[in-house]
């Protein structure tokens, strides 16, 4: 299709040709730049004439609507036969490539100008300015033999718009003359940057300011949440217009005071799409989802952030079928309307529909790419996750943190190390690490992945720390068995002035009891509230009964669970039974197993830890009457598996695994190394075997679990010197922990394995949990 403006050039063009000898259309040969001003020069030494004049006007029009059009190339064929130029002739060039971004030619024109004005100096100053190269744009000023008001608000205007308050003020000090731009410049430079006491003190040191300034400073008022403020201001207006109205309904609706802002609109004298929308928003904010509905149907006209406004209304409530229907009538939908829409159904679980949804978008931005790959990690499919992140680079689609960091939090659920470390050289290369959210989200997937040494280095060079990141690695510490280190940074956090929040404290009890220490657990626990105001929730007490429990401490975490201001949930129930379990308290653990199955019939895992304790003491008829009762409630025990990483690919595992490609080597490898360990003092613990076989059988069953078939294949595959990193998804059972302790020992290998509690990192024949997990 042909636009009028293209229509327009050709006209331009035959009216050229008309007038000038040397037709721009038909020229021999096309002069260079350098050239072209060599002539010019030549021309300008002689008389001009009127007609003559306005021939040349007729080519810099014709320049800029070129430039206009974006058709650079087509203006500097138009420049370059130009039988002379004007200054208007370099600056319309000038002017051009920097608004078609061509920033660079716009400067080689610039220094080559035989002979520059004002204009000229004003336009390549802006063109910094866009280009936020402050310093360059400071350098061309100071060179100015000449400024008017226009290059010193250039310069003002620049600086603020860049966040550089103080050298605004600066150059707003210095100016000679002053206009309303450079006042207002100055004023919404402290709006922005959130100085409001200057912005005052500004404001009220002059009068007549117009009714932009005045809305400005409301809007300050607004966004700094000061609603009190706001009002005093706003009362205090002579003059309001539709945007005053707006911003106040806004500033009352995004603090919580709908009424207030109801009030408001309903007063208010002029009314325009900004402000119904506004008031929609205020309900949809303030999960008034019925009331912003009720207002939606009798908008007199509505835009797209009307429409956007009460469909995110619908998907904050989790109404995704009416949020359905409303996406189908809505007359225009851009981008941030798929985005809603997919972030809904993500959220909900629904990654089924959220990719339909993605794959039928006419254009993607980098929310989308985020919102479907934070989908897929939410919910479990952390390898779709994997896999649309490295379809989003094939496609040149733009990264950014957030993308990354759902990226990263799924190599961290699906412990993808050398994924994850390639991610951290993009981030590098991308000048992403330095910030806490993306600083954060490296930390927690290199302590997920086992590597809390890298997790270590990281943190150190990370320039912002807040409380995520501290907490993020006295967590990582706890849940690699290290708590004394886990205790030190907690003490180091401290000293640097953070204050320590619930997470923190459930971070630090969970190292106490995952090291034994039970005093320093007791100090931290009673004491919370006193010291940093952290009142115990139901983690910080399950911690405790953890801690208890694992020191043997039984009828102490027993009272403990009584005098707690609210009723155990199933996790404080598990974790006594796994301690009654541990320490062969039959009648504890049948007492916390009854209560379990009437909170949560389904747990596999608890009835798993019951006949565990009945088969360790023998009792077979009680482990079979409770693999009735699984049977008969239709509970099904998870299956366990384990999984490691070798070169990008995952290799998973299950008990006496027959599919993996390389299983015969992988037998015959653990028949040499069973015998090894036998020759170094292994004995089989085979009470850890549910069934009532003989004693041969029951060690066949144990030497052939999923972890073990993880470490052995890590053993023969991964090179020497680095550590094997093995995941499983249940808790790694006493026999398995004991022959990986030897398997570490006389292999001389570091071994890493993730269960679903936490971290064991074996080496030279020993674990850092100190067998105390």
């Amino acid at each position: 299709m042909r636009c009028l403006g293209t229509k327009r050039l050709e006209e331009l063009h035959r009216t050229l040709s008309q007038n000038q000898h040397t037709s721009f259309f038909k020229a021999k040969k096309e002069a260079t730049f350098h050239s072209s001003t060599q002539r010019t020069q030549t021309q300008l030494q002689k008389p001009q004439s009127k007609s003559g004049d306005d021939d040349i006007k007729q080519w810099n029009v014709a320049i800029s609507s070129y430039m206009r059009n974006g058709l650079c190339n087509e203006a500097l064929r138009v420049f370059h036969r130009m039988p002379r130029r004007s200054s208007v002739s370099y600056n319309a060039m000038i002017s051009g490539f920097l608004r078609n971004g061509e920033f660079d030619t716009a400067r080689k024109m610039f220094d080559e100008m035989p002979d520059r004005d004002l204009v000229s100096w004003n336009v390549m100053i802006k063109g910094y300015v866009r280009n936020r190269n402050l310093g360059k744009a400071r350098e061309l000023f100071e060179r100015m033999w000449e400024r008017d008001v226009c290059s010193w608000n250039t310069m003002l205007s620049g600086y603020a718009q860049n966040g550089c308050v103080d050298e605004a003020r600066r150059i707003f000090d210095r100016m000679p003359e002053k206009n309303e731009v450079s006042w207002n410049a100055l004023l919404s430079a402290y709006v922005q940057n959130g100085r409001m006491e200057e912005a005052c003190v500004l404001f009220e040191s002059r009068e007549n300011w117009a009714l932009v300034s005045w809305n400005c400073l409301l809007g300050g008022f607004v966004k700094k949440k000061k609603i009190v403020e706001s009002r005093q201001f706003f009362d205090g207006m002579n003059v309001r217009d539709v945007v005053s109205w707006n911003t106040i309904i806004t500033g009352y609706a995004q603090n919580g005071k709908i009424d207030e802002a109801r009030k408001l609109f309903d007063e208010s004298p002029l009314q325009d799409v900004f402000t119904w929308t506004a008031m929609v928003s205020g309900y949809v904010q303030n999960r008034m989802v019925e009331e912003a509905r009720e207002l939606f149907d009798k908008m007199p006209e509505r835009n797209e952030v009307s429409w956007n406004a009460m469909l995110a209304g619908y998907v904050q409530s989790e109404r995704m079928e009416m949020a359905k229907e409303l996406f189908d009538v809505m007359p225009f939908r851009n981008i941030s309307t798929w985005n809603t829409m997919i972030t809904g159904y993500a959220q909900c679980g629904n990654v089924t529909e959220a990719k339909n949804l993605f794959d039928k978008m006419p254009k993607r931005d980098p929310v989308s790419w985020a919102a479907m790959i934070a989908g897929y990690s939410q919910s479990g499919h952390g390898y779709e996750a994997l896999r649309l992140f490295v379809q989003m680079e094939r496609e040149g689609g733009r990264l950014n943190r957030s993308s990354f960091s759902s990226a990263l939090s799924t190599c961290a659920d699906v412990v993808a190390l050398e994924l994850g470390k390639q991610l951290h050289g993009r981030l590098v290369k991308g000048g992403y690490e330095s910030g806490c959210f993306v600083g954060n989200a490296l930390l927690l997937m290199y302590c997920k992945c086992g590597s809390i040494e890298d997790a270590n280095d990281l943190f150190e060079e990370m320039t912002g720390r807040d409380i995520v990141s501290w907490n993020t690695m006295i967590s990582g510490y706890s849940r690699h068995g290290f708590g004394e280190e886990a205790l030190r940074f907690f003490e180091s956090m401290k000293r640097q002035g953070l204050k320590p929040d619930d997470a923190t404290l459930v971070a630090v009890l969970s190292a106490c009891s995952h090291t034994g220490l039970v005093d320093k657990g007791r100090e931290y626990f009673y004491t919370m509230t006193q010291d940093y105001g952290v009142t115990p929730n139901s983690q910080h007490y399950a911690c405790m009964v953890d801690l208890l429990g694992r020191a043997g401490l039984l009828d102490e975490a027993r009272s403990l669970m009584k005098e707690m201001p609210f009723g155990p949930d199933g996790a404080i129930w598990g974790t006594l039974l796994g301690a009654s379990r541990v320490h062969g308290n039959t009648e504890l653990a049948e007492i916390a197993a009854d209560k379990i199955f009437a909170m949560e019939p389904e747990n596999s895992g608890m009835y798993v830890l019951l006949s565990n304790l009945y088969a360790s003491l023998g009792r077979w008829g009680d482990v079979g009457k409770l693999r009735v009762r699984m049977r008969d409630k239709g509970v099904k025990k998870v299956t366990g598996y384990s999984w490691i990483e070798i070169q990008n690919k995952t290799h998973t595992f299950s008990v006496g695994d027959e599919f993996h490609a390389e299983k015969d080597e992988i037998y015959a490898f653990m028949e040499d190394l069973d015998l090894s360990m036998k020759k170094a003092g292994y004995v089989s613990k085979t009470s850890v075997v549910l069934h009532d076989v003989e004693e041969e059988e029951k060690e066949r069953m144990v030497r052939y679990h999923s972890e073990r078939l993880a470490v052995a294949y890590g053993i023969m595959r991964v090179s020497q010197g680095k550590p094997i990193r093995v995941i499983k998804n249940l808790r790694v059972c006493e026999d398995c922990h004991n022959a990986i302790k030897c398997m570490a020992k006389i292999t001389g290998r570091v071994i890493i394995l993730r269960d679903n509690n936490r971290f064991h990192h074996f080496k030279d024949g020993s674990c850092s949990c100190g067998d105390y997990w």
